[in-house]
């Protein structure tokens, strides 16, 4: 074998092991069979079943709200965040607010899971709010842990964004807030846009600070497909899981297409 052709090779191996099981999955979401390793010829039945299951539908509309709104906080959050770190050079506690912010990038969700479930419980023992767990909880929950990556994005564009034209807004006479949302917002927007897709997928996809945080009538379709899955896998798991990947691919795939356009309008 020659040596070129070895890291080509071993790439693919590695990406035939990742997304084989996914592409077999895929497949087998739209088997006749009720066994899923068994193929009895192609069907969307099981897509017709899904959508008659009251279970999934609400635990998929309770997931797309907790989606929705944490990602959007994130955003909101994430991108303050990093204009403080990239914008205001040197300050007292600088360290210790890049080390929070950043922390849940590194913190395994095991433990992040359960620090905001003792801190949930001793926040409604002290102030009697949040009363329980829920949407609420998961949505706080969900925010600190998707604002981190929020933040990596933003401050990775406001570092590589010219200055001169917030400098140049300001020597015209525009205070802080109006060269912030006149010049600045737009043109991280795209990377906004991406931090805040990647946000709603983790949202979406998160099943161990979820199973910490929620309460009764707050159960994540991942909870939900967790609980089926214990009990043996139907055809109808893989249908919701293919529908899953498609929104997941989707959103990478747009995040993606917008850092790169982003990038590509604004060279260094």
């Amino acid at each position: 074998m020659k040596r070129g052709w070895t890291l080509p090779i071993l790439a693919l191996a590695g990406f035939v092991f990742l997304y084989a099981p996914i592409v077999s999955l895929v497949v087998f979401s739209f088997n006749e069979s009720q066994l899923v390793t068994v193929w009895g010829g192609f069907s969307t039945k099981w897509y017709g079943e899904l959508f008659r299951d009251p279970q999934i539908l609400n635990a998929g509309w309770i997931s797309l709200q907790i989606a929705t709104a944490s990602a959007t906080f994130a955003t909101v959050l994430g991108t303050l965040a990093a204009f403080v770190l990239t914008r205001f050079g040197a300050f007292s506690g600088k360290l210790l607010l890049t080390g929070m912010v950043t922390a849940p990038l590194v913190m395994p969700e095991v433990i992040t899971g359960l620090s905001l479930l003792l801190l949930f419980v001793a926040m409604e023992l002290t102030f009697g709010w949040p009363a329980g767990r829920g949407l609420t909880t998961v949505i706080i929950a969900h925010t600190t842990f998707c604002m981190a990556f929020v933040a990596v994005i933003a401050q990775s564009r406001l570092r590589d964004m010219d200055e001169s034209l917030e400098e140049a807004a300001r020597d015209l006479g525009a205070g802080p807030v109006r060269v912030f949302f006149d010049i600045t917002l737009p043109v991280i927007a795209p990377a906004l846009v991406s931090g805040w897709l990647l946000a709603f997928t983790l949202s979406l996809d998160d099943l161990v600070i979820a199973s910490f945080v929620s309460g009764p009538g707050a159960s994540t379709l991942p909870m939900v497909i967790f609980s089926k899955v214990r009990l043996g896998v139907s055809p109808d798991v893989n249908a919701l899981a293919t529908i899953i990947i498609a929104i997941v691919a989707f959103a990478v795939v747009v995040a993606g297409l917008l850092l790169r356009r982003s990038a590509a309008q604004n060279p260094q």
